[in-house]
């Protein structure tokens, strides 16, 4: 296929991307196997370290939410497709940038331009006009529905949310063997990039920008404490990124089930806390799910109920002690809209040059 048939074909995807989903439920017990199975893959890429493919893993977590259902051809070549429009961006647009790292920049720069702004493209006499994925405030979330944090939905909607939008910017660096590294905030997660010229800066998919670091910190839900212990702001491995997803077969797994007590929930967590020690959401969740068997055992009158209260009690205090607090929803709300009401106090100036 030639070029110009390959990017007309692309674009043509991706005015309408569509990837049907459909739920497929199970049994309790068929459901821990289809999960168990999943765990299995996530761990074999994770522990490849480097070499590990997160595209996969985040495949791997929404397939087996709806139930193996997902066509991961479809999946990977939609991915493809944007990543040769990212290359044509890059052939189409000389960036201002003449640094060793040209490449990289530019390639990081095309994902961002492809996630976050209009793209015009004249293929062989033809227009397509790609519009910019937009951020879903609607169960941002996904309290009421999970998979709204899924890629899939970003792809299938078009709109996303801090969750789905970076993991598909870094899907799509993988694609262009473009540098970037994902960073945690308080139920937040954004880009970190780094340039030869600029050093260090952010790149903020929800609101389409590249903020200074300040604005991580202005809502005093980041504490130097949970800074200095490298809860928040740090950025990942791909070994780090990858164990997410073991966080989120978790989530995926609760909400699926409410089974706290099998042992699943806790054994994702555990394993995500031995790639990511300082993973806040995961040390959470292992003390929720904690608390929720202590309670079990307590009203049964279990003879473990005394230990269990023990490990809540010694994971919650881990947490409090590395400096994570809780940001409530409608604080979370105010601090993404900060940086559009004040976009002169927190826009990093390089980058917007």
């Amino acid at each position: 296929m030639s070029v110009i048939s390959t990017l007309r074909q692309a674009a043509v995807s991706l005015v309408l991307i569509f990837i049907p989903v459909r739920a497929v439920w199970a049994s309790s017990d068929t459901l821990l196997v289809r999960y168990q199975s999943a765990f299995n893959t996530i761990v074999n890429l994770a522990d490849a370290n480097e070499r590990g493919d997160f595209k996969k893993a985040v495949y791997t977590v929404e397939n087996t939410y709806w139930g193996n259902s997902i066509d991961q051809n479809k999946f990977n070549d939609i991915i493809t497709r944007m990543a040769t429009i990212c290359n044509a961006w890059v052939k189409a647009n000389k960036v201002p940038y003449s640094f060793e790292d040209s490449a990289n920049f530019s390639a990081n720069l095309s994902i961002f331009k492809i996630l976050k702004d209009t793209i015009k493209l004249s293929v062989d006499g033809s227009a397509f006009t790609l519009l910019p994925f937009e951020y879903d405030f609607d169960d941002y979330a996904g309290k009421d529905d999970w998979s709204k944090m899924f890629v899939t939905k970003l792809l299938n909607t078009h709109s996303g949310n801090c969750h789905s939008l970076p993991f598909l910017y870094n899907i799509l660096a993988d694609e262009l063997n473009a540098k970037c590294w994902l960073a945690l905030a308080p139920g937040h997660i954004y880009i970190r990039n780094y340039s030869k010229k600029d050093g260090w800066y952010n790149t903020e998919l929800t609101t389409g920008d590249f903020p200074v670091d300040a604005w991580l910190t202005a809502s005093g839900y980041i504490s130097l404490q949970a800074l200095q212990s490298g809860l928040y702001c740090d950025t990942l491995s791909n070994q780090e990124s990858i164990a997410l997803c073991l966080l989120d077969l978790a989530k995926c797994y609760e909400r699926q089930t409410k089974n706290y007590y099998d042992g699943f929930i806790i054994q994702c967590c555990e394993k995500v806390l031995a790639y990511h020690p300082l993973n806040a959401v995961a040390m959470l969740l292992k003390a929720e799910t904690t608390k929720q068997i202590y309670e079990r055992q307590k009203l049964e009158k279990n003879k473990l109920a005394d230990s269990s209260y023990v490990s809540m009690e010694k994971q919650y205090l881990l947490l409090y002690n590395l400096g994570y607090r809780e940001m409530p929803n409608e604080m979370y709300r105010e601090w993404l809209a900060s940086i559009i009401k004040q976009k002169d106090k927190y826009l990093n100036k390089n980058m917007l040059k």
